[in-house]
């Protein structure tokens, strides 16, 4: 199930905070509202902790990680480190990474298995990467862009790409990650989907003002849905299918 949440006034929620398999980060709020959506929804099976990244909220943009591990840029204080480290669960290793394409969550996307980085990051990060995130590396662009975190998203079960991603392009990828993948906006159109989108394996959140359209298209690649089996689900599957489809149309449409 995808949940509607905004930081503040903002719908860029993937820059405020980072979901995996086996924690959640929040920036820290004025209000407790956000914190409380993630609470409500995650707080039974993983850990939501708030944090700051050299003082800064945008904890999504800044940091990236999955089930295993979380890599922080070199601007995280020793104090903020030591917070992680405190929280998070012992199975998950916090490392900083010395790279000086510090956003660390624009320029690479993973999942538990695969990783796919900016092409000019360093070859000392690629190896951080992989080691503590145990995942396998690529170099990679996605739409044209170079900032693969920002354009794409995608978990164990499925992903997202920027809208003007060729259907070769969408194929090449599917194979290298092994997930289906579809090309998707978020927020009413918008292509930053690292902005507006977050996801594990279960559950997904995304910015007030994503359409309930762009919500089937999320629930259904991300397998979020929940649709019974039988006819019942095999119905729901088809029309989500439709809505596929259809989206995937309309966008052809817009960008040709």
């Amino acid at each position: 199930m995808a949940t509607r949440v905004a930081f503040e006034n903002s719908n860029e929620i993937g820059v405020f905070a980072a979901l995996t398999n086996g924690y959640c980060l929040t920036g820290i709020n004025r209000s407790e509202n956000f914190y409380s959506v993630f609470e409500s929804e995650l707080s039974e099976h993983i850990p939501v902790i708030h944090a700051t990244i050299a003082g800064c909220r945008f904890v999504g943009r800044t940091t990236v990680g999955n089930r295993r591990g979380l890599l922080v840029p070199n601007t995280a204080t020793d104090v903020e480190v030591a917070h992680l480290r405190n929280s998070l669960p012992d199975s998950v290793v916090v490392q900083r990474v010395e790279e000086r394409l510090s956003a660390l969550g624009n320029i690479v996307a993973c999942n538990d298995h695969v990783a796919l980085v900016h092409p000019d990051i360093d070859r000392e990060t690629e190896d951080v990467i992989s080691d503590v995130l145990g995942v396998e590396v690529f170099r990679q662009i996605v739409g044209g862009q170079a900032l693969v975190g920002s354009y794409c998203k995608f978990s164990n079960q499925g992903g997202m790409v920027h809208p003007r991603t060729t259907v070769e392009d969408i194929e090449e990828l599917s194979s290298l990650l092994q997930v289906p993948l579809v090309a998707g906006t978020v927020n009413r159109g918008s292509d930053v989907l690292g902005g507006g989108l977050i996801v594990n394996d279960w559950s997904s959140f995304v910015g007030l003002d994503t359409t309930s359209t762009e919500i089937s298209v999320i629930e259904n690649i991300f397998r979020l849905s929940g649709a019974g089996s039988g006819s019942g689900g095999g119905q729901m599957q088809g029309q989500q299918s439709n809505i596929v489809t259809n989206m995937r149309s309309s966008l052809i449409d817009q960008l040709s």
